[in-house]
């Protein structure tokens, strides 16, 4: 086996610590300490506005912030008390229309609404040319056969307005659209304004923070006596 010091002259283990050893093995090169100049400073500036903007992204989705309520609590309790007067009332304003979208979403029946107002979108086109790709789209995602968003309509009703979708006219849905809209203003309406989401607008109440119910009764230490506890319903 060759000598490692004839492989390696640089490494001498007797070596003594002296200048003439550290002279060999110190890298020939030093290594000038970085002076900060304008790229690390914009690079410092870029990292601190990431931070802040992740910051703010958070605030405004945690439910509990005030950001977060802030379109809530623009709906005055004498506003939502007149959504309460018709169904119409409620679908002709907009923060109306959103509250019950959103209800609609906790029934999982929001697809009537989106069909709703995209009929009411369908109606605003200006030229025959915007009709024809709209009409497509409403029919394939609302009405036909398993579409994503199928809406409950009749059998006629249905039939009817296929028929009309290869030459579009400006009350081609008509039909389909009053039908559910009857169905909303007569089933999900009133469930609207019995739901705590209307009812803690009219009262003022932020939506977002849940009621906090009292026990009946204070507990004592008999009551629990020879019960054992069931932690199932935590």
């Amino acid at each position: 086996m060759e000598n490692p010091l004839l492989l390696f002259p640089q490494l001498n283990i007797s070596a003594s610590k002296d200048k003439s050893y550290y002279k060999i093995v110190k890298p020939a090169i030093k290594e000038e300490p970085r002076k900060p100049g304008k790229s690390g400073a914009k690079q410092k500036r870029n990292r601190l506005s990431l931070l802040l903007q992740k910051s703010e992204f958070h605030e405004g989705d945690h439910p509990g912030k005030p950001g977060n309520s802030t379109k809530a609590a623009s709906v005055s309790p004498e506003e939502a008390v007149k959504w309460g007067e018709s169904f119409d009332k409620l679908l002709s304003e907009k923060a109306g229309l959103d509250a019950f979208t959103k209800f609609l979403k906790t029934e999982f029946s929001e697809e009537n609404i989106e069909f709703w107002i995209a009929c009411e979108d369908y109606k605003k086109s200006k030229t025959a040319h915007e009709l024809l790709p709209k009409a497509k789209t409403i029919y394939e995602t609302f009405i036909k056969k398993d579409a994503p968003k199928e809406v409950n309509l009749d059998f006629q009703t249905k039939e009817v307005t296929s028929q009309n979708i290869e030459q579009p006219v400006i009350t081609t849905f008509d039909a389909a659209q009053n039908t559910v809209y009857r169905l909303m203003e007569q089933d999900s309406y009133p469930r609207f304004l019995r739901s705590d989401l209307y009812l803690n607008l009219v009262k003022g109440r932020n939506p977002t923070r849940p009621t906090l119910r009292r026990r009946s009764r204070s507990f004592t230490v008999n009551d629990f006596q020879g019960v054992r506890p069931d932690f199932t319903v935590w």
